[in-house]
């Protein structure tokens, strides 16, 4: 049963013959009254700080999932762009490692080449050096024969003179070195051999 401080305060109450002080009731019942109205009143108040608390708390509550929803989404996403970068960093890995492995292959094959080069170059190069070894052999070779072979080979006989015929002009005196008549001059000798 609700009891409001008017109703407190209205109450009335048989009469007995031994009953109570009828004064001291009404005294007792406007305490009470008043008591009763104070107490409602805070009643009143807390029930409406409860409302507020309860808005409050609702609010929060809402705020708190929302929070927590965003805090999975990012939890979410950083997890994905965790795994995206690892990915992307294996990816990058590979691809380093792909790259390194082409370079040293082809560091390799340039090694070879450049190898086979100098192989060559070597090759060449005992090559020309037997070649000019060999010539020049050759040519001491001739050098020594020509120097050996007898000087007078390359001595020009003198000219011996012959009777002049009297219908013929006198010649001209021959000179040490010329060849004698009716051979052929020593530069028709050397366009043959050339």
């Amino acid at each position: 049963m609700k009891l409001t401080a008017l109703e407190i305060k209205q109450q009335q109450f048989e009469k007995s013959l031994r009953g109570y002080d009828p004064a001291e009731v009404h005294s007792f019942l406007n305490l009470v009254a008043s008591e009763w109205e104070h107490v409602s009143g805070k009643v009143r108040e807390l029930e409406a700080q409860v409302d507020k608390m309860n808005d409050k708390l609702k609010h929060y509550e809402r705020v708190e999932e929302a929070l927590h929803e965003t805090l999975q989404t990012a939890k979410s996403s950083a997890e994905e762009r965790l795994s995206g970068a690892r990915k992307e960093a294996e990816n990058i890995r590979k691809e380093a490692e792909l790259q390194a492995e082409s370079i040293i292959r082809d560091a390799h094959a340039q090694r070879r080449e450049m190898r086979q080069h100098i192989i060559q170059l070597i090759d060449k190069r005992s090559e020309i050096v037997r070649s000019i070894s060999s010539y020049l052999e050759n040519a001491k070779k001739g050098l020594d024969q020509f120097s050996t072979q007898d000087e007078n080979l390359f001595t020009v006989p003198e000219l011996q003179e012959t009777p002049a015929k009297k219908t013929a002009p006198p010649e001209e005196p021959k000179k040490a070195g010329t060849p004698p008549a009716g051979t052929d001059t020593i530069d028709d000798i050397l366009d043959e051999i050339d």
